[in-house]
């Protein structure tokens, strides 16, 4: 009977050591990265113990961004590139402004869900699925979820600055926007137009916007 216990025992053991281990985190309290070294699926290697002070778990950088560009907007991040406190622990920040007549386009965060928090002025957003829009125009204090993968966006519909902070839970959600992957690129021009509907004369004035290569089909890559 004790036999059989002890191999219950080493069964349990064993079965436990072959789960992965998503994140540094979910074996210690925490694990402040060390950016030097490389990124990986599970996250940063941790900077030692030691090294450790509560300055690596505070970050100040969350300030006003500059919305001089071509969309009118900044994002200014606390993803684990900018505070490593945050690594393995599936959470990360950011600080949205958008001046008067400026929107964050249209994109998804493949891995991270993201939440609005309205902090200043008015936005209007929303997200798509293949059914249906969900869209609002949000006011300070009104939060907004948009969900993990879901293509959306955001648009300053008021008549000055807007300001929100996000949240994702992810400690670093990138980004695909959809005007950089379509025109950013040096995907042909005229399969640009054949395969979005756009005039060839508006893929070029746009790949030209977005710093992509107005090349035929018919020349060499």
């Amino acid at each position: 009977m004790k036999s059989m216990t002890i191999i219950h025992v080493l069964f349990l053991f064993s079965f436990l050591s072959s789960i992965p281990h998503y994140s540094y985190a979910s074996v210690n309290d925490f694990c402040v990265a060390d950016l030097k070294g490389p990124d990986s699926p599970s996250g940063y290697n941790c900077k030692p113990v030691s090294a450790v002070t509560a300055d690596d778990f505070v970050y100040s950088g969350l300030v006003a961004g500059d919305t001089n560009n071509t969309f009118k907007a900044a994002l200014t991040s606390a993803f684990v590139t900018d505070f490593p406190a945050v690594n393995g622990l599936g959470v990360s920040a950011a600080r949205l402004d958008i001046a008067k007549g400026g929107s964050i386009p249209m994109h998804t965060h493949p891995g991270a869900t993201e939440l609005l928090i309205m902090v200043e002025g008015e936005i209007t957003a929303g997200f798509m699925t293949p059914f249906a829009l969900y869209s609002k125009t949000l006011k300070p204090g009104d939060v907004f979820v948009f969900p993990q993968g879901q293509l959306h966006y955001q648009v300053n519909s008021g008549k000055k600055k807007a300001t929100a902070f996000l949240a994702f839970s992810s400690a670093n959600p990138g980004a695909q926007l959809l005007d950089l992957l379509l025109f950013g690129n040096a995907l042909s021009s005229d399969i640009v137009a054949q395969t979005t509907f756009l005039d060839i004369d508006q893929v070029k004035k746009l790949k030209a916007r977005f710093g992509g290569k107005n090349l035929s089909k018919h020349m060499s890559m």
